[in-house]
């Protein structure tokens, strides 16, 4: 049997990591200022050299930003920017969580309309392979999150609108975090189940199987809501998301 050779990780990329961590857990959150480079050297116990790497990666992968004479700060989330990196979107509030679930509701209710009006049997046959992975994907949170986008994508594809399916790409690393939280969430739920959360998206698909655009929609809607409800009674509940504002 062949094994994969397990590189080690250099200091600096250990650091980053961690403070990576920090800014998704909230521990560090959007316009706070880090440590200076010497206590931060001091705190992680390593040289100073270690600490600008790892900053200037977290700089690359747009979390923070580094002001002349004023330090590192954690980086306010920008929607401006539309083509958002997912390292970028672990930096939303539930504000911006909120904004995010209204801008779907817009599009996939018009997508999933279109699609059950356009959509041909390549893309029926696309939804349904991304609901059987989706089905099988019990334990496999990665798997689960990539199927449910999955999922979503082939109805932006099935509109046959080629403006629909780029701007839901430029929101599917968005897409990718609300679902990875929705589905954490239910994982401590009494109420809402995974089984729930797959049995949406099955109506969704029948609908579009019917060529029923009004049904579609009603069911897409119907699931966004529920995603909305589960994310908001968790902040409630919580007062936390990938963090708290």
């Amino acid at each position: 049997m062949d094994y994969k050779r397990i590189k080690p990780k250099k200091i600096y990329e250990i650091v980053a990591e961690q403070l990576h961590e920090s800014i998704k857990s909230g521990e560090l959150k959007p316009g706070a200022r880090l440590d200076s480079i010497e206590k931060l050297a001091e705190n992680f116990d390593v040289g100073r050299s270690a600490i600008r790497e790892a900053l200037s990666a977290l700089r690359t992968m747009g979390l923070v930003e580094m002001r002349q004479g004023e330090g590192t700060y954690v980086k306010q989330f920008d929607p401006s920017l539309m083509v958002i990196p997912l390292s970028n979107a672990i930096l939303m509030n539930k504000e911006d969580i909120g904004h995010l679930l209204e801008v779907r509701k817009i599009l996939e209710a018009g997508a999933v309309t279109a699609a059950a009006n356009n959509r041909t049997e390549k893309d029926i046959e696309d939804m349904e392979i991304a609901l059987i992975e989706m089905k099988s994907a019990s334990g496999d949170h990665e798997l689960g999150e990539k199927a449910d986008l999955s999922f979503h994508m082939a109805i932006a594809v099935a509109s046959k609108n080629p403006l629909l399916v780029t701007l839901m790409n430029q929101v599917s690393d968005m897409m990718v975090e609300t679902m990875r939280e929705t589905r954490r969430i239910l994982l401590y739920s009494k109420e809402k189940t995974m089984d729930t959360l797959y049995q949406e998206h099955v109506k969704i698909l029948e609908a579009i199987k019917a060529k029923d655009g009004d049904s579609a929609r009603e069911a897409m809607r119907h699931h966004l809501d529920n995603v909305e409800e589960i994310l908001t009674d968790f902040f409630l509940d919580k007062g936390n998301f990938m963090k708290q504002e």
